[in-house]
Formats: structure tokens, C-alpha cells, sequence
């Protein structure tokens, strides 16, 4: 395929690479055993387009992407929310993962479902096998706090990352995240009652299969990382990715998910840290501390 610069084999129509790197493989074991997140029995396309649709800023994102475009989700998990990007568009999207686990179920239900513009890619981001200046626009939420390396991930996806395409990076913040650090000590002393008492996301699972899954991935995950808004905000001024706007703001301004894709201000040191600070008295802070920033490839 044109989009990529390494020689893979396809094995139940996911492309596959060699997985070389020992963080990445103890992430996939990891979810491995606990794939999240996970698909109902009676899923199909409209309970997955209506579960994206829900999601504000994944509705926002694929009304903005428009038609006839490359996609490129990096860590898609089992693939919930490529499918979603997928269906009514004749968009191409490239959903990766190091999970074979988790692409399996991807790619079946794709297939059940006649879901066809989606390429499933078992591999490592640090292998880095895509060519320059493929995709136009490239989502990467809650995965790259997964890696050894984060910054050094970024660097190698801009690089296939055309030029006025566009950049979504959700990361664990360094002040927001801080509930969760704690309920997370909690959790190793008095085990999953605590939590199940604390953290309000696990108040609202419906079953079982779903509150384990979060307690693993909130509570047990083995390579996690910490992250601020003035450090992704260097990140993309030492990369040449223009900064377009973040969740939360960078300068209190309302959040109006519908303008995301607008040019925000960058605010100021001052105003980004209690930006941060203020995340842990809200719903960012409540669910898990994750924060997201927009950027423009120049």
C-alpha cells in the first residue's frame, strides 16, 4: 500500500507488523487481557454512531473532517471510534494498535457490520511505518501517556502528518490527573470498594464487564505518564504545528466544543496553570484528568 514505507503481512485482513519494543508489548498484554473498551452483544452501526454522537468532541471532529480524507486513529483500541469516523463517509480510516486482541474484535465487527474503509494495523507507533505527509488528520487520545517515550511518539506521527492537517493529542494532565492519583492509592490499600465509592465515572457503568475494565485501565495500567499544557504547547512550537485550541482552555475562555477547530489564545504561564488547577474540581478532573490539544501542521 502507498501509505506505507515497511513491508507488513496480512493475516484476517489486519495488517501486521513486527513488534519489537518491550514497553509496548507489556501494554498489549495488558489489554490483552482486558480490551477496552469492549463491545456489547447487541452493538452494530447505529448504536456505535449513536455512542459517537453523543461524544461532543468526536461528532464535532468528523463533522469537521468532511469527506474523502485519510484518518489515522493511533491506539484505537477495539476500534469504536474509527468505526464511527467510518460510517456514511467514504473517508479512509487507518486504525492502529499494538493489541492484536483488540484489533480482532475491531476488525470482526467491522466485518459483521459492512463496514469496509477502515485499515486495521496491528503494530508499534516507534516503528514508525508510515510514510511522510499521509494522513489528514491524525487522532491520538489517551494513548501516548501509554508509551515510553511520548514526545519522542508525537515527533514520529507529525511526520506523516500532511501539511495543514490537523492533530488531536489527549494526554493525563499533571494537575488535573491528581483525584485520580489518589483514589488510586486508595485503591492498592483498601482495594475496589474505595473506588466504587470515589470515582464517579464507576457510579455511572451499567455492568460488571464495563466497571472492571475501567478499574484496570484507571487503577492497574503499567505504564502511565503526566503531562501540561505548556508542554504540549512546546511541543508543537518546536515541530512547526500551529496551536489551534485545548480542553480545558488555555485562557478561560467558555469551552464551545462546536469551535475547536477555531484559533484560541495560548493565554499566558499564569492562566494555563489554574486552567489546570481547575480541572480537578470539575468533570475532566472527576473522569480520569485528561486533557486534549488542537493543533495545524504548517
Amino acid at each position: 500500500m502507498q501509505e506505507f514505507k515497511k513491508d507488513f503481512r496480512t493475516v484476517d485482513d489486519i495488517l501486521r507488523f513486527e513488534i519489537g519494543d518491550l514497553t509496548t508489548k507489556k501494554v498489549a498484554d495488558f489489554y490483552d487481557a482486558n480490551p477496552f473498551p469492549n463491545y456489547k452483544e447487541n452493538d452494530d452501526k447505529s448504536s456505535i454512531n449513536y455512542k459517537g454522537d453523543k461524544n461532543v468532541i468526536a461528532k464535532y471532529t468528523k463533522d469537521f473532517i468532511g469527506f474523502n480524507k485519510k484518518i489515522l486513529e493511533v491506539g484505537c483500541g477495539t476500534g469504536q471510534l474509527s468505526a464511527y469516523f467510518a460510517i456514511g463517509t467514504n473517508n479512509k480510516i487507518f486504525a492502529l494498535d499494538p493489541t492484536l486482541k483488540s484489533i480482532s474484535l475491531a476488525q470482526n465487527f467491522c466485518k459483521k457490520n459492512k463496514i469496509s474503509n477502515i485499515k486495521f494495523i496491528n503494530a508499534n507507533v516507534f516503528d514508525n511505518i508510515f510514510k511522510d505527509e499521509v494522513f489528514d488528520f491524525i487522532w491520538s487520545n489517551g494513548v501516548l501517556h501509554h508509551t515510553k517515550d511520548p514526545y519522542f511518539a508525537f515527533k514520529i506521527l507529525i511526520k506523516s502528518l500532511k501539511k495543514n492537517g490537523y492533530i488531536l493529542i489527549g494526554l493525563y494532565n499533571k494537575i488535573g490527573r491528581l483525584r485520580t492519583i489518589f483514589r488510586r492509592f486508595l485503591y492498592k490499600i483498601f482495594g475496589k470498594k474505595i473506588v466504587m465509592l470515589l470515582d464517579p465515572t464507576l457510579r455511572n457503568l451499567k455492568n460488571d464487564e464495563q466497571v472492571e475494565a475501567w478499574i484496570k485501565d484507571q487503577y492497574m495500567h503499567p505504564v502511565e505518564s503526566l503531562h501540561t499544557l505548556d508542554e504540549v504547547i512546546k511541543w508543537f512550537d518546536q515541530n512547526e504545528i500551529e496551536y489551534l485550541s485545548s480542553i480545558p482552555t488555555c485562557d478561560f475562555t467558555p469551552l464551545d466544543e462546536s469551535k475547536i477547530f477555531n484559533k484560541q489564545s495560548k493565554g499566558n504561564f499564569i492562566y494555563r496553570l489554574l486552567s489546570q488547577i481547575i480541572m480537578l474540581f470539575g468533570p475532566l478532573g472527576s473522569d480520569g484528568g485528561l486533557f486534549i490539544v488542537i493543533g495545524k501542521k504548517k
